[in-house]
């Protein structure tokens, strides 16, 4: 795909960022599991959040296909910090398509700016890549709700401002009886679990947000009551089309790292460059690159097109997670005993390639939609 010169120009600015800015602090933020908060403040600064939202807004006014690229390039930094970004995105798509203006006006800026940090608040135990056994409520109280339940694995759970919360307002309604509540999570009720402590990509914070007989004004309703589910899976394929690019940036990270490696290491007098087995590895992890990052800007220019892209959404997000996870381990038998040593990029990036493969949808279920697209 030939980009314009103002993807172009995107692409370079947002790799000069993560090189100058990310990648040296990416190894620390792993070990200390800490914040990035001094990075998303400068990429705030940078206009690096709100990719697609209005400048009227805040946002940068741009397409899916430039918030693909904004991503891949973050993650090749450290995938933590795309991960933000990625967040950031779906939230305020979620204002702009739903959102009144008062809900437009109050939220969007703050979290473009970084000075508010959002919550997509989903799953739950029992809850996860079936989002039909949501339990949490929301039950009208006056004008009002009252909100009762709890969210596991949540982004940004631990440090958040703000949580967009999928929740029952009729029981006996199935998947026509959620919506969608924005909390202030600074309200009495609403209690932030401690951070987990993940295999990877451990700078964001995931835990639990929990409500106890949260009362909410009637302005909290995000949307038309009763249409959170279908709200929510809305922006789903955008949010695939940011995993996908995220993964490509930890594949990308790795094939970089394993050539650099290749040229450098010796065995039996020469560098391992020159074996037949270690090329072959190079040469799959870049056609496999190539491959992945083509599929998921496919899917983005479907997105802005305004076509349907949910197959190719869900084909770009699962063949970007299993080549990064199979890459990533190859990346560490090319760099050989020091690969599985903390501190080494590749053991990181492997860590860090895992859930692509979990979050946004399993991969298993992306395999459920391409089949049921191929089978309508």
């Amino acid at each position: 795909m030939i980009l314009s010169s103002e993807h172009r120009q995107i692409a370079d600015m947002t790799r000069r960022f993560a090189d100058d800015l990310i990648r040296p602090e990416a190894e620390r933020l792993d070990r200390e599991e800490a914040f990035a908060a001094d990075i998303y403040e400068r990429m705030a600064q940078n206009g690096l959040f709100g990719i697609t939202t209005p400048e009227a807004y805040g946002g940068a006014g741009l397409d899916c296909l430039a918030y693909s690229i904004v991503m891949e390039e973050l993650s090749r930094g450290y995938a933590s910090v795309a991960d933000q970004c990625g967040l950031v995105e779906l939230l305020t798509t979620l204002l702009c398509k739903y959102g009144t203006e008062e809900q437009k006006r109050r939220w969007i800026g703050p979290l473009i700016r970084a000075e508010k940090r959002g919550a997509y608040c989903i799953t739950e135990a029992g809850a996860g890549s079936d989002v039909g056994g949501v339990k949490t409520t929301a039950v009208r109280d006056g004008e009002g709700w009252v909100l009762n339940g709890s969210k596991l694995w949540i982004h940004n759970a631990p440090v958040s401002d703000v949580g967009f919360v999928l929740a029952r307002t009729d029981p006996e309604a199935g998947k026509r009886g959620m919506s969608i509540l924005i909390v202030d999570c600074h309200e009495k009720g609403v209690f932030r679990g401690p951070k987990e402590h993940k295999l990877g990509q451990r700078s964001s914070q995931i835990g639990e947000l929990s409500f106890n007989e949260v009362r909410l004004p009637a302005d909290a309703l995000l949307g038309p009551e009763g249409r959170g589910f279908h709200i929510m899976m809305s922006v789903l394929e955008k949010g695939r089309v940011g995993i996908g690019a995220l993964a490509v940036g930890i594949l990308q990270a790795a094939l970089e790292a394993s050539i650099g490696q290749a040229k450098l290491r010796r065995q039996f007098g020469q560098t391992i460059a020159e074996f037949q087995a270690i090329q072959f590895m190079l040469a799959d992890m870049a056609k496999d690159a190539e491959a992945a990052r083509l599929l998921v800007r496919s899917a983005a220019t479907k997105l802005d097109a305004g076509v349907d892209a949910a197959m190719a959404a869900s084909m770009g997000k699962c063949f970007a997670g299993d080549a990064a996870v199979l890459h990533t381990a190859n990346a560490i038998q090319i760099f050989g005993g020091s690969g599985y040593i903390r501190g080494y990029e590749v053991e990181r990036l492997y860590r860090d390639a895992k859930i692509t493969q979990i979050y946004e949808g399993t991969n298993q279920i992306q395999r459920v939609i391409i089949a049921r697209k191929l089978l309508q």
